[in-house]
């Protein structure tokens, strides 16, 4: 499945610590951290429509290194109910630099917990890669409408974790 919409449907990848994996679907990680479009206190699961970000998105936090080093599982599930899915357009963005790298703002997380809270799935643009999207599920309500395609072990390509020179 290709992600995006059309005849595929919509489709979440993320990238998962295997010792994780038995609870990616809780949005856990996100409660207690609190995350771009969700507050603390809130459970959001994060992923991407293309397995190419959802890589880069956990990179550009962890790093290639810990990638490389511990173990991950590449997850893909197909959202069964498109008219789940909410698109954020950037242009219907209050704040245009809510894309922009950087810590999230108060007001933005407020208001991605609006949008969870009236949308199972949110799709919003990648701040690493700015033709990319995002998909967020809100775990209470979308948890019952995705379905599993992929769940495999992750294998980084050894040369993003070049030996020193």
């Amino acid at each position: 499945m290709s992600g995006g919409d059309g005849a595929a449907g919509f489709c979440l990848w993320r990238l998962e610590r295997r010792r994780h994996l038995a609870t990616w679907r809780t949005g856990v990680g996100a409660k207690l951290a609190g995350g771009r479009w969700n507050s603390k206190g809130r459970a959001a699961v994060y992923g991407s429509l293309d397995p190419a970000t959802a890589i880069l998105e956990v990179a550009v936090h962890k790093g290639f290194k810990v990638l490389d080093c511990v173990a991950h599982v590449l997850i893909c599930v197909r959202v069964t109910d498109p008219e789940s899915v909410f698109e954020v357009a950037a242009a219907s963005l209050p704040n245009p630099n809510w894309l922009v790298p950087g810590s999230p703002s108060q007001g933005q997380q407020a208001h991605g917990d609006r949008l969870l809270a009236e949308h199972p799935f949110i799709v919003v643009p990648s701040t690493v890669s700015r033709h990319s999207r995002n998909i967020i599920m809100n775990p209470d309500t979308g948890g019952d409408l995705v379905a599993p395609v992929i769940e495999e072990a992750f294998a980084l390509d050894p040369r993003l974790n070049p030996p020193a020179a």
